[in-house]
This record gives structure tokens, C-alpha cells and sequence, in this order.
């Protein structure tokens, strides 16, 4: 009989079996060395952003240098798309200060909380009629309504988006990112909004953090300040957000077993039917997310300085950067091609609600 001796080298290469950190080393040097690139060109390009050109060099690479997509580098790029991914949703909640939080008031929560309701309602309708359902649509719902970038990164993480939905979702992100910081200052100026009404306007229309910053300082010194503080309350969204995600997919999940099971035999769909039941709290709130909570109680408690919160800025986009240059290099164009136009005009949909309807609010809270 013939005894087949594994090395301890390659026992982690099997089917499903995890790669070990060794197999890893070359495709996420290869993430590395293009997320070094792409972070510099989102300081000098802000509205663009660090994760946006790291995604499109990570395409660009892949198209250009077919072998950087060969089987040796794919442990990396899954390492950096999962775990760097999550690791950088942690390290984003140390700039989340609850005080800041509390200073918004209560006037400002009816609106954030009311364009939250239009975003995600907006993106479920126009969705719908659109035909962008699944991942896509989530991911530019959730996208909008939130913090952009940042809330993309966090709802891939939870529930495994598909790599071209991530792309698109950043795309129509980005595209209006750009005509926001064009248009809003000259649209406050005409409307005669002040600093305050601008600054909420801003901080709850705009997507990502950095063109909510590059808006509102354009339009005072008090607009920026007082849309930082919105943007940055706005991104506490993402916990109630996320822990739905994963409630709503483990439930498909388990309907989907269910179903199989049926399929083979009764007494085997009544025993998943069973374990589905019971969603233990490890999947309904996910590791990372618990993460993100914890740096933001420390960073309100004084254990994080002050003074780390450029360099911990920084590392956080870096890691968001990674992840997305690892989505890049693992995608295909013709998964992009496949959507067409009907993810871009979800977003204008979505763009043109939240900024119209955020005004409404203000008018009928008496804050404008």
C-alpha cells in the first residue's frame, strides 16, 4: 500500500485548505508596491482618492502584465481583498470621536437619519427599475448613503461583494464625488445658504470624506469644519448598516440550504432548517465591525492621541488602497463591460435625491 507523505511546505495547498503566509508573500508584495503608487496620487488628487486609483492601477497591471493574474500571486491578492480590507475599517474608527458626535445635536439628526432613509429606499427602488440588483446595488446604496469609499470597503467586507460590483460601485462614488465638489459651492452661493446649512448640506450629500472636506472648506472655513463633524456622525451608520448586511445574507444563505436540502431529502432540510434558526452573534456582528466600535471608544476615552491621527489616517487609507489594488489585479474587464451604463445612472438617481432631499429636510426642521 503506497503512503503518500505530505511536507509541512505544502500542507496548506490542498482544497480549502488555507494558504500559508509564505504562498501570500508574492502577490501581496505585487499589492504593496501599487498601493505605495496610488496613496500619493490621492493626496495630490483628493477628490480622487487614494482608493480609486489604486483599484484602476490594479486593473491596468492586470491588463497590461497578464502574469501578474497567475495562480502563483492569487493567495496574496485574496489576502489583501479579506483581511487587509477589514483590518482597515478597524483602523479608520480611531478618526471617529464620539464627543464630536454628540456635538452635532439633535438638529442635524433628522436630516442625516432622513437622507439615510432616501438613499437606501432610492437604492432599492431605482434599483429595481434599473435592473442593478444584488451586489451593485448594494454597493452603491450603502455607498451613497454613507461614507463612500469607506462604507464600500465595510460592506465588501461583510458580505463578500463580487469584484466588478466593487469596481463599479467606487466609479459612480467617484464620478460624483468630482461634480459635487464642482457644483456645490456655486449652488450654496446661490441659494444663499450659511455655514452652518452648507455644512450639513454637504456632510450629508456628498460621499466620500474627502470631497465632503474639499466642498466645505472651498465654501468657509466654519462650512468645512461643521461638515467634518456631520460626515464623521454620518459614518456611525455603518454599524446598524453592516450587521443588517450580514443578517439579510446568512439568511439567504440558509434559505438557499434549505432549499437544497429539500431537494435531497426531508429529514436533511428540517436539519438545516434548524441550524439556520439560530444566527449566533459572531455572524450577525462581524469581528472587524466590533473592531471599528472599540477604536472609536478609545479615541473618544484620550487613549489615541491627537497627534496620531494624520499617521493613522494615512495607514487606514493605505490598507483600504491595498484592498482595492488586490480587487483590481484579480478582475477581468469583461466583468465590467457586462453592467453597462444602468450602474451609473443608479448613482446620479441616488446623487440627485440625497442632495435635494437633504435641502427638503433642512427646510422642514427649521434649520435652513
Amino acid at each position: 500500500m503506497h503512503v503518500e507523505v505530505r511536507s509541512p511546505a505544502v500542507a496548506g495547498t490542498g482544497p480549502g485548505a488555507k494558504p500559508h503566509f509564505i504562498e501570500r508573500v508574492p502577490g501581496l508584495l505585487v499589492v504593496l508596491a501599487l498601493a505605495a503608487a496610488a496613496v500619493p496620487l490621492g493626496r495630490l488628487v483628493p477628490v480622487i482618492g487614494g482608493p480609486v486609483f489604486g483599484i484602476v492601477l490594479g486593473v491596468l497591471a492586470g491588463v497590461l502584465v497578464p502574469a501578474l493574474r497567475g495562480s502563483w500571486a492569487r493567495p496574496g491578492y485574496e489576502f489583501a481583498s479579506k483581511t487587509l480590507l477589514q483590518l482597515s475599517i478597524v483602523v479608520l474608527g480611531t478618526g471617529l470621536s464620539l464627543q464630536q458626535v454628540v456635538k452635532v445635536g439633535a438638529e442635524s439628526l433628522p436630516v442625516m437619519l432622513g437622507t439615510l432613509t432616501v438613499a437606501l429606499g432610492g437604492a432599492w427602488l431605482f434599483g429595481r427599475l434599473l435592473g442593478v440588483r444584488g451586489d451593485t446595488q448594494t454597493l452603491i446604496g450603502v455607498g451613497t448613503a454613507i461614507c463612500g469609499a469607506s462604507a464600500i470597503a465595510a460592506a465588501t467586507a461583510a458580505i463578500g461583494a463580487k469584484r466588478s460590483s466593487v469596481a463599479y460601485a467606487l466609479a459612480t462614488i467617484f464620478t460624483f464625488n468630482v461634480v459635487a465638489v464642482l457644483a456645490f459651492p456655486p449652488l450654496g452661493h446661490l441659494l444663499g445658504l450659511d455655514a452652518q446649512a452648507f455644512g450639513l448640506w454637504a456632510g450629508t450629500a456628498i460621499n466620500d470624506t474627502s470631497s465632503v472636506v474639499a466642498a466645505g472648506y472651498t465654501y468657509s472655513q466654519a462650512a468645512g469644519d461643521q461638515a467634518l463633524v456631520v460626515k464623521l456622525t454620518r459614518s456611525l451608520m455603518l454599524i446598524p448598516i453592516v450587521i443588517g448586511l450580514v443578517i439579510l445574507k446568512s439568511r439567504r444563505e440558509a434559505r438557499s440550504a434549505t432549499a437544497a436540502a429539500k431537494a435531497n431529502s426531508t429529514g436533511a432540510a428540517s436539519e438545516v432548517g434548524e441550524g439556520a434558526a439560530a444566527l449566533p452573534w459572531r455572524r450577525m456582528v462581524p469581528l472587524f465591525l466590533i473592531g471599528f466600535i472599540v477604536a472609536a471608544g478609545l479615541r473618544s476615552a484620550g487613549v489615541v492621541p491627537e497627534a496620531w491621527q494624520e499617521s493613522l489616517s494615512l495607514v487606514g487609507t493605505f490598507l483600504i488602497t491595498s484592498a482595492l489594488v488586490a480587487i483590481g489585479l484579480s478582475m477581468r474587464p469583461s466583468e465590467l463591460r457586462k453592467a453597462g451604463w444602468r450602474p451609473l445612472a443608479l448613482g446620479a438617481l441616488l446623487w440627485a435625491s440625497i442632495a435635494l432631499s437633504s435641502l427638503g429636510l433642512q427646510l422642514l426642521t427649521g434649520t435652513l
